[in-house]
């Protein structure tokens, strides 16, 4: 399979879980309609998916050392179509509970089989160069799922979510049985998860890069969390707020590029990430010092703009060293920095200070990457 082939099909998966997502969100308040239940009882859907995507990584990283990328990601795409026949057709919302945590427990093939395809393809500077391209294509999914979702439900209910994820689930599963190739060679018997385990909670490089993701991530999505009630505060529509998604997910796409340009001029990926926690940090301040008034959104152009440069190069060299445990590593790296982010969010849901918890997502940043720096300066 030629280059631009592949990264297309590529692409395409790794967006799926995030499509998915944000293409379900607008559905929630017809759910609650539909169901009669109340709306925080509708969004358990999102929580219940994030539990079945958080198991999903870690099972499907395993399956796809045993049994081949492939068939783990086929296997995936056709479980999340699967639970989506059945969200079709269930008639209580704890039904539809269940099948929602059985297709988020699918759709999980996409972000960590994927990532561990590119891994088994690229290396170096060239896999750094891909995951910008990655992250290029995941700051437009939120804008592409919350869009299509809005739409299909304006005309179709929640049902017509299903429906579109449904097809388009069907569409990812046989591209990729026409088109995805299986990338695991030499059939290396994989290590069992706990020695994997293990090893990965003794590596210090590990822990820096999961701290890094989560890091970069929690600034991101606070704001999601957190900047509906400043938008309250000050007087700002709903509408306002979510045309500043869009801006921010521009914002995000225009950072990987960047990040993306540079790469190709020879710059390297921990220089970049370094550049970009700085430039998270100053984000930071600058939203602290303006959220009185709507130019906090403005200065929120720092932290994704911080947020594209940075995650493809820390993706990207995380898990140099676990070549022969490439799924199972990737599957627990995910589940790493995915407990970090979820308890940060909790913590920044909990304090309700936006500015403060992105000052204190830069300084984390800078810390970890200024070590990293001065740690390979010394081993010269």
């Amino acid at each position: 399979m030629t280059s631009r082939p592949f990264l297309g099909l590529a692409i395409a998966l790794v967006m799926f879980p995030q499509i998915a997502q944000t293409l379900y969100s607008p559905a929630l308040a017809d759910i609650s309609l539909t169901f009669a239940v109340s709306a925080e009882m509708a969004a358990q859907m999102l929580s219940v998916s994030f539990l079945g995507f958080a198991l999903g990584v870690v099972v499907w990283g395993g399956v796809c050392d045993r049994i081949g990328r492939r068939p783990a990601m086929l296997g995936g795409l056709a479980l999340y179509a699967l639970g989506t026949v059945l969200g079709l057709n269930v008639d209580t919302f704890d039904a539809l509970l269940a099948v929602q945590a059985l297709a988020a427990f699918g759709a999980a093939v996409g972000s960590v089989v994927t990532q561990t395809i590119l891994r088994d393809r690229y290396q170096g500077a060239e896999l750094g160069k891909v995951f910008s391209m990655i992250g290029i294509a995941l700051a437009a999914s939120p804008a592409i799922g919350l869009f299509s979702g809005a739409s299909l439900v304006r005309f179709f209910g929640y049902q017509g979510t299903l429906g579109g994820l449904l097809m388009l689930s069907l569409i990812l599963l046989w591209w990729s049985v026409r088109s995805l190739p299986e990338t695991l060679e030499g059939r290396v018997p994989p290590q069992p998860l706990l020695t994997t385990l293990w090893r990965m909670l003794k590596d210090p490089d590990i822990w820096r890069s999961s701290f890094l993701v989560a890091a970069f991530n929690v600034a991101l999505f606070s704001y999601y969390n957190l900047a509906p009630f400043q938008f309250e505060r000050l007087g700002l529509s709903p509408e306002l707020f979510g045309y500043s998604g869009v801006i921010l997910a521009l914002g995000s796409g225009l950072g990987a590029w960047l990040n993306k340009r540079l790469l190709a001029r020879g710059f390297d990926g921990s220089q970049l990430s370094a550049v970009a926690a700085i430039v998270l940090l100053m984000g930071g301040i600058s939203v602290q010092g303006l959220l009185d008034s709507a130019g906090f959104v403005v200065a929120m152009l720092l932290i994704v703009l911080a947020f594209g440069m940075a995650i493809p190069n820390v993706l990207g060299a995380a898990l140099v060293r676990y070549g022969d445990c490439l799924g199972t590593a990737g599957a627990l790296f995910g589940l790493f920095y995915y407990l970090l982010i979820g308890g940060a969010l909790m913590l920044a849901a909990w304090f309700q200070a936006l500015g403060w918890t992105l000052i204190l997502c830069g300084s984390l940043a800078v810390c970890l990457t200024v070590h990293l720096m001065w740690e390979r300066a010394c081993s010269r």
